[in-house]
């Protein structure tokens, strides 16, 4: 029944053309909805309404980027039996019926990794002298990191930036310090993570960097 539903949902926004299918972010998030039910993964549930973004944004205190908001307008995916090669019990955040203090772990994925990185002797001179004391330091860092650009995870430990206004940036794998690409964006994400045989690299491969501060960590030859 929800396999069918997000097929309903694509046809829909097909017939409705350009007037509803406006803007670049809304295009390239609906195209990466219809391609991961293309590739038939994972189940794929209603999409999130209006008032459910507007639930969501309000209680974890952030915008969907725009693609990012079309692509689970369609359908959100949702999280069943622990598949071979699956990241994690649940990788796909569960935004309607989520345990909030899980999807508020997965949002702070990010931040808390590199802190872990932080307590383990990472800094940034830009933050600073280091404190002494670890737990100080780790304070610190959390004060300077909170000025970070909020990053919204799409599956497991892969993000993108959030922000409404925007769209297109490339998806990064995120582990504390350890950040990579894992598509110029969300289209190409999906068939990087998703299609089998993985697809070659697109055009313009490795893609700008567009995300301030986390950009800093990406391994020296995902740099453009």
């Amino acid at each position: 029944m929800r396999r069918s539903t997000i097929r309903v949902s694509l046809v829909w926004w097909k017939d409705q053309g350009d007037a509803v299918i406006t803007g670049e972010g809304t295009r390239l998030g609906v195209a990466a909805a219809r391609r991961l039910a293309e590739l038939d993964r994972p189940e794929i549930g209603p999409g999130l309404t209006e008032a459910e973004f507007d639930r969501v944004e309000r209680e974890f205190g952030f915008r969907f980027a725009d693609d990012h908001r079309a692509f689970l307008s369609v359908g959100l995916p949702l999280n069943g039996p622990v598949a071979e090669g699956q990241a994690g019990e649940r990788p796909w955040p569960d935004w309607r019926d989520g345990d909030r203090d899980e999807l508020r772990e997965h949002l702070d994925w990010p931040v808390d990794c590199l802190l872990w990185d932080v307590r383990h002797g990472h800094w940034r001179e830009s933050w600073g002298e280091r404190p002494e004391d670890t737990e100080a330091a780790v304070a610190a860092a959390r004060l300077c990191l909170a000025e970070a650009p909020r990053m919204t995870p799409v599956y497991a430990h892969r993000f993108l930036p959030a922000g409404a206004g925007t769209c297109g940036h490339p998806v990064l794998s995120m582990r504390g310090g350890d950040i990579i690409y894992c598509g110029v964006d969300l289209l190409d994400y999906v068939n990087q993570e998703f299609a089998e045989p993985r697809p070659d690299r697109p055009a313009g491969w490795p893609p700008h960097l567009t995300v301030p501060f986390w950009s800093d960590y990406l391994r020296p030859r995902y740099r453009s």
